[in-house]
């Protein structure tokens, strides 16, 4: 289980009322893909998903959208 980074009460409320968030991060799932979270491939993935509470392959997805 992983633990959520702490961020204001106010931001907090709105992520997980948006995303789920802090829920997804507590029970290791993806708040985009709805997929397992537990496998990463770096600890800066890993610190990222405590962060945003999306697995590798969307932070993927994500971060590399425009370097095509």
């Amino acid at each position: 289980m992983a633990n959520p980074a702490p961020k204001s009460p106010h931001m907090e409320q709105y992520l997980e009322h948006l995303y789920g968030r802090t829920t997804a991060i507590l029970l290791d799932y993806c708040v985009i893909c709805r997929k397992p979270a537990t496998q990463f491939s770096d600890e800066l993935s890993a610190k990222e998903y405590t962060l945003s509470g999306m697995c590798e392959p969307c932070q993927n997805v994500i971060f590399n959208a425009n370097e095509d």
